[in-house]
């Protein structure tokens, strides 16, 4: 019994310094959602607009638009830009991110995953280490963008991107990703990057007709590249602030469990103490009987 108490009070503390570490990570967490959600939010509707922008103008060409970032040709080589988080500790955030990613691979790219002609670049530590290890075509370029998160080093990775579009290495790319939305919620999401996608036309709607200067090739050469830069960063800001709603929602569960097995312990050494106590004074009270007799 003494041993049995022993036992129960070892994981009592070993829970409670437990319920430490993850109060400290959610606090740590919640500090740095606040600041990932004001960037993304802040970004949001700027990138938002721009990519309505070229979107329209893309629509609402004929023929050439002076670039051909928005050409739609046969899908021989995709490029997957798959964004994970470095570290773990965050529920099922990563494994949900890369299990989107190798349905999408299965789903809409079979053909050219059969032929070896699907490529990852991975985003993030933990994308690409699944990956390497299940043998996929990844990336470790931009493995390391979370370290120093800035609109340079994301801006790279989208100058790459497009540069292996241009020059037909790849024929699509599409991006995966989580979309925040709030602390708790996650939307994760695949999203065209290149080609440029034009926006659907309503039946009956008529075509605009505007009046460009500089051209509309001018326009659109210079737009284009800096939209898709700015189209990255957001996906990156998203993930990012993902990330952290997603760890600090997984510690808040984490410290509640800690918490209720805590109480389940606690009732288990208040009994085993009480049947420690009634055995000892069943064994006194036998002994002094035995003794009068």
């Amino acid at each position: 019994m003494p041993g049995q108490l022993k036992e129960i009070r070892n994981r009592i503390k070993a829970f409670q310094n437990s319920q430490q570490i993850t109060k400290a990570m959610k606090m740590v967490s919640a500090a740095k959602l606040r600041r990932a959600q004001d960037a993304i939010i802040q970004m949001r509707p700027y990138a938002k607009k721009l990519q309505e922008v070229l979107s329209n103008i893309v629509s609402n060409s004929e023929g050439e638009t002076g670039s051909n970032l928005a050409a739609e040709r046969p899908v021989e080589k995709v490029l997957l830009i798959v964004i994970t988080s470095d570290r773990t500790l965050c529920g099922a955030y990563n494994s949900n991110i890369i299990k989107l990613a190798k349905q999408t691979i299965k789903e809409k790219y079979a053909a050219q995953s059969a032929k070896g002609n699907v490529f990852i670049w991975s985003i993030g530590k933990k994308g690409y280490e699944h990956f390497l290890k299940n043998n996929f075509k990844v990336s470790e370029t931009y493995r390391d963008i979370f370290t120093h998160l800035n609109f340079e080093s994301v801006q790279l990775c989208a100058q790459a991107a497009v540069k292996g579009f241009e020059n037909k290495e790849f024929d699509v790319v599409e991006l995966v990703y989580s979309e925040f939305k709030n602390a708790a919620t996650q939307i994760f999401t695949v999203e065209r990057f290149l080609p440029i996608p034009k926006s659907p036309r309503k039946s009956g709607a008529k075509k605009s007709d505007f009046i460009f200067e500089p051209s509309r090739q001018e326009l659109i050469a210079e737009l284009m590249p800096k939209i898709l830069n700015t189209q990255l960063y957001k996906a990156v800001l998203d993930a990012n602030a993902s990330e952290h709603g997603a760890r600090m929602t997984a510690m808040d569960k984490a410290t509640e469990n800690a918490s209720d097995l805590l109480r389940t312990l606690r009732i288990s050494y208040n009994r085993a103490r009480q049947a420690a106590i009634t055995t000892e004074l069943t064994e006194i009270v036998s002994g002094a009987a035995a003794l009068q007799g």
